[in-house]
């Protein structure tokens, strides 16, 4: 008969597990959104301190990415490695 498109148990490929955001992303995630919200309402009072809740959303928009593209190329070396060795 035709092929099922299945594979034998000795050629069982290895599952993707979904992509995990690291903690430390995670973490400066949050601090961004608690720093959007208070600039916003430090500027609704009517004060320019939300300047600096403003510059501390934007390092830690950036501290999320930087650690967010760090674990995806990680997880890509892993993924590299294991496949040059099997």
């Amino acid at each position: 008969m035709g092929d099922t498109g299945r594979r034998s148990s000795s050629e069982q490929c290895p599952r993707q597990e979904p992509p995990v955001m690291p903690r430390i992303a995670l973490y400066t995630l949050v601090v961004c959104v608690l720093a959007v919200a208070a600039a916003v309402v430090s500027f609704v009072q009517g004060s320019w301190l939300g300047i600096v809740w403003v510059l501390l959303a934007g390092l830690s928009s950036n501290m999320t990415w930087y650690y967010v593209r760090r674990a995806r190329m990680e997880a890509a070396a892993r993924d590299t490695s294991a496949s040059v060795t099997n």
